[in-house]
C-alpha cells in the first residue's frame, strides 16, 4: 500500500467560470473576461465557445469586441474568492488535509487522500465523486492522482478529465508533457529549445552532471520533476467554513425578478453546500450595493433551520417586495448562517400540524400589509410603565425547555389577571380619596374593599409619559356577582379606567 497518494484539482479559466457559475443562462454563450483599467483591458479567461471563436490570451478590447457574438464580462476579484470558497468547501468533504497550488488564472489545489479508500473507494471512484460533486456548483474541473506531489499538480494543469498514475508509473505518464508544464525562465527555456528539448522525457535523460554542469543547480530539480521524483513537504491550509455567495452584476439591475432570478441560483448553491455538511439555512443575510453609493441590508430568520429551496426563494421574494432598494443594485451577496434542523417524532393519533414555512411566509405577508412592527410576539418590557411591550419575532422553543416551564409554573398556585383591550372608561364616586362605587355602561358596582393607590410615573421628559394610580378593588354589582378588579386613574388628564380583572 502506498504511504502517499495524492489528487490535484484544477480548474482552468477560473475567472469565467466564477462569473458563469451562477448566471447560467450565459454559460453557452461565447464569453471572454477582460481585467486590467480602461483602456488598457486585455483578455485574461475565456470559455470554449469563445475559443471556437477566435478569443485568445492578451487580447485587446477592441480587438475583442470585433468578434461578432462574444460577450465581454469585467474580472471580479470577489466573486472568484466566493467561487474558490466553494471548491475549498467540496473538496474538504473528501480529504481534510489541502493545499492550494493556483497560479495564473486557474484555481487548483491538491489533497492528500492517502487511506480514504475504505470511505470512498479506489482512486478512480474518488476523483468521480470529486468531479460530480463540483460539478453540481457550477464548475469544471480537472483531475489528476499519484503518489507524486507535483505529478499529480502537472498532470491536472496540462490534461483534461480524469487521469490516475499507477505507482512508479510517473516518468511515463508526464513524459509526453511540453517544458511549459516545469514553469522555466525564459533564458532557461530558450537554452533547452536550443538543445532540442521540447517534452519533459527528453529533459530526464539527459545526463546529471553534465545538465548541472551547464544550467546550475535547479536543473537537476527540473529533471526530478520531470522524472515524477522530486520530494515535497505537504503544507495544508485551514479551509474555513462559510456560506456565501456573490454575484457582481454587468449592468445594474433593476427589476426585482432579475435579482429573484439570481437569488434563486445562489439560494440553490447554499442549501446544496449545507446539507453536504448536514446542516440546514438558519438565516439568510441580504446584502447588495446600490447606484449612489447606498447599500441594502436585510435579515431573513426561519422560525426552525431549513433546506427548503422553494420556501426560502418565497421569503426573499417577500422581503424584496416589501422592502424594495431605493436604486438599481451593482452587487448581490447571500450570507447563510448554518443550524441544526430539528426532528419531531409525531403521535400515530396525533393530528397532522400546519408546515414551518407555511407560517413564515403567513408572518411575512403580514408584516407586509400591517407593519414589522404590529406581527410578532408581544414581549413585556423591564418598565415600571402599565402594559408596555415590544414584538419581537417569532421562535420555537425546544419542547424540553418549555416542558420543564410549564411544569414548574403549573405546580406553583396563581391568580390571573385579565387585561381589557381597550380599558373601559368608569365613573367613580370617592369618599375620603378613596373609591366607593364605579359605574359602567352596563351595571353599577359597590366597592367592598379597596385597596392603594399605587401610584406610578415616569417619561416626564417626553411628550409619552404617564402618571397613574391603581387600586385594587373588591366590589359586587346591583345584579349580584361579585368582582375582583383593578381601577386606574389618569392624574394628568383625571380620568378612570377599568383596566383589567381578577380570574
Amino acid at each position: 500500500m502506498n504511504q502517499t497518494l495524492y489528487a490535484c484539482v484544477q480548474a482552468d479559466e477560473f475567472p469565467t467560470q466564477a462569473l458563469l457559475r451562477l448566471q447560467t443562462e450565459l454559460a453557452p454563450q461565447p464569453a471572454a473576461v477582460l481585467d486590467g483599467r480602461p483602456p488598457l483591458q486585455t483578455v485574461c479567461s475565456f470559455n470554449r465557445a469563445a475559443r471556437l471563436k477566435g478569443a485568445s490570451l492578451g487580447m485587446t478590447r477592441l480587438e475583442a469586441e470585433s468578434i461578432p457574438g462574444l460577450r465581454l464580462l469585467p474580472r471580479s476579484l470577489e466573486t472568484e474568492a466566493a467561487a474558490r470558497a466553494v471548491v475549498l468547501e467540496c473538496v474538504a468533504y473528501f480529504s481534510p488535509r489541502i493545499e492550494a497550488v493556483s497560479s495564473r488564472t486557474a484555481c487548483a489545489c491538491v489533497l492528500d487522500i492517502a487511506g480514504t479508500e475504505r470511505l470512498f473507494g479506489p482512486p478512480e471512484m474518488l476523483a468521480g465523486r470529486l468531479r460530480e460533486a463540483i460539478a453540481a456548483a457550477g464548475l469544471r474541473v480537472s483531475i489528476a492522482v499519484s503518489s507524486n506531489f507535483h505529478a499529480a499538480r502537472m498532470k491536472a494543469a496540462t490534461m483534461r478529465g480524469i487521469t490516475v498514475i499507477p505507482p512508479g508509473q510517473e516518468a511515463i505518464a508526464l513524459g509526453k508533457l511540453p517544458l511549459d508544464a516545469l514553469d522555466l525562465l525564459p533564458d532557461h527555456a530558450e537554452t533547452l529549445a536550443i538543445w532540442g528539448i521540447r517534452t519533459l522525457a527528453q529533459l530526464a535523460a539527459l545526463p546529471e552532471t553534465e545538465l548541472v554542469v551547464r544550467l546550475g543547480p535547479q536543473a537537476l530539480q527540473w529533471r526530478d520533476l520531470a522524472r515524477g521524483t522530486l520530494a515535497h513537504t505537504f503544507q495544508p491550509i485551514e479551509a474555513e467554513f462559510t456560506l456565501r455567495e456573490f454575484c457582481d452584476f454587468e449592468t445594474p439591475v433593476e427589476q426585482i425578478e432579475s435579482l429573484l432570478f439570481i437569488g434563486a441560483r445562489m439560494i440553490d448553491c447554499l442549501v446544496a453546500r449545507a446539507g453536504a455538511h448536514a446542516l440546514s439555512l438558519a438565516s439568510l443575510v441580504v446584502h447588495m450595493e446600490l447606484a449612489g453609493g447606498r447599500v441594502y441590508r436585510r435579515a431573513i430568520r426561519p422560525t426552525i433551520p431549513t433546506t427548503d429551496r422553494k420556501f426560502l426563494l418565497k421569503l426573499l421574494q417577500l422581503e424584496i417586495a416589501a422592502h424594495p432598494p431605493q436604486s438599481a443594485a451593482l452587487s448581490l451577496t447571500l450570507s447563510g448562517e448554518a443550524g441544526q434542523r430539528g426532528k419531531v417524532q409525531l403521535g400515530l393519533f396525533a393530528p397532522q400540524t400546519p408546515e414551518p414555512s407555511r407560517l413564515d411566509v403567513t408572518i411575512a405577508r403580514l408584516k407586509a400589509i400591517a407593519g414589522e412592527d404590529r406581527v410578532g410576539i408581544p414581549v413585556l418590557e423591564d418598565s415600571h410603565r402599565p402594559g408596555s411591550f415590544r414584538m419581537e419575532s417569532f421562535r420555537v422553543v425546544s419542547q424540553s425547555s418549555s416542558s420543564q416551564s410549564s411544569q414548574s409554573e403549573q405546580a406553583r398556585p396563581r391568580m390571573a389577571l385579565r387585561r381589557m383591550r381597550p380599558p373601559v372608561p368608569v365613573r367613580v364616586q370617592l369618599d375620603a380619596l378613596q373609591p366607593v362605587a364605579f359605574r359602567t355602561r352596563e351595571d353599577v358596582f359597590k366597592v367592598s374593599a379597596a385597596y392603594g393607590p399605587w401610584r406610578s410615573s415616569g417619561c416626564w421628559w417626553s411628550t409619552d409619559g404617564w402618571n397613574t394610580e391603581e387600586w385594587d378593588v373588591l366590589a359586587e354589582s346591583n345584579s349580584g356577582p361579585s368582582v375582583a378588579c383593578v381601577l386606574v386613574r389618569n392624574c394628568e388628564q383625571n380620568e378612570w379606567l377599568l383596566e383589567a380583572l381578577y380570574d
